[in-house]
């Protein structure tokens, strides 16, 4: 019998976990989202809602990417 081969399930974060990552305050975070520079959050329950981990991942990556680039620009 072949192995199943599972991928593993997407990790959510909570705001408090995000603003931990990204050192942005929740102020910043909505900001980001209604004008389209940071991830949307998926709503959990009416009163809640959450963060995919890989995409905090990557937007911090093009962050860190943005920031080299102009450095080296410079």
């Amino acid at each position: 019998m072949a192995a199943v081969s599972k991928s593993p399930a997407p990790v959510i974060e909570r705001r408090h976990q995000v603003q931990e990552r990204t050192g942005l305050t929740r102020t910043a975070i909505y900001k980001g989202m209604a004008d389209g520079t940071f991830p949307k959050a998926i709503r959990l329950t009416d009163r809640s809602v959450g963060w995919l981990e890989s995409e905090i991942t990557d937007w911090i990556n093009q962050r860190v990417a943005a920031s080299r680039n102009q450095k080296a620009a410079a």
